[in-house]
């Protein structure tokens, strides 16, 4: 149940007004979501985030939604749902929850950007403008690393703390780890 509250969280991480450019819940919530949800089920938070992106053209940013421009957008959300379920599905590890969410960051940031140079006419369709794309990337990379990794490792490290912590308290308060019978 909480993956889809967390994609929720992920929704109004966009939604709602922030500094930050790209520090969203949207990639580690992908990612929760493939972890502990069935790959029938991935078109949920799919379409909750191109809902998302639908409202945000329209009626935050007032441009005119292409439906075209933003493929690559939810392909890649399909995509980070199966690089959850890849990679944390099976198992759980500190390299596997960072493994994922730099994965997940660097993947979007590599085919957004690419996306960008191709279908517009902002940068020259040159190596050089490719370069400029993705250099103007870069402030939202950042935060999308640290947000993704940040949230990822929230997310699954939290309850394995949580239970370390309840284990040690156990042990001290039994008096060496006795079982009372």
């Amino acid at each position: 149940m909480f993956s889809y509250f967390f994609v929720l969280a992920a929704v109004f991480s966009r939604i709602l007004p922030h500094p930050w450019w790209n520090f969203t819940a949207v990639g580690a919530s992908l990612l929760v979501f493939g972890a502990r949800r069935s790959p029938k089920l991935f078109f949920i938070p799919v379409l909750a985030l191109a809902g998302t992106d639908y409202y945000l053209t329209r009626f935050a940013y007032n441009f005119p939604f292409h439906l075209q421009e933003y493929l690559v957008t939810w392909a890649w959300y399909l995509g980070a749902c199966w690089m959850g379920y890849a990679i944390l599905h099976k198992g759980i590890s500190a390299g596997r929850v960072v493994g994922a969410a730099l994965g997940a960051s660097t993947s979007f940031f590599l085919v957004s950007n690419f996306s960008v140079w191709m279908g517009s006419v902002l940068y020259p369709h040159t190596v050089g403008g490719l370069a400029a794309c993705y250099v103007a990337g870069l402030p939202f990379y950042r935060n999308d690393v640290l947000s993704t990794t940040l949230l990822t490792s929230a997310v699954f490290g939290v309850p394995v703390l949580a239970r370390r912590m309840a284990e040690d308290w156990q042990r001290r308060t039994l008096g060496g780890g006795a079982n009372p019978a």
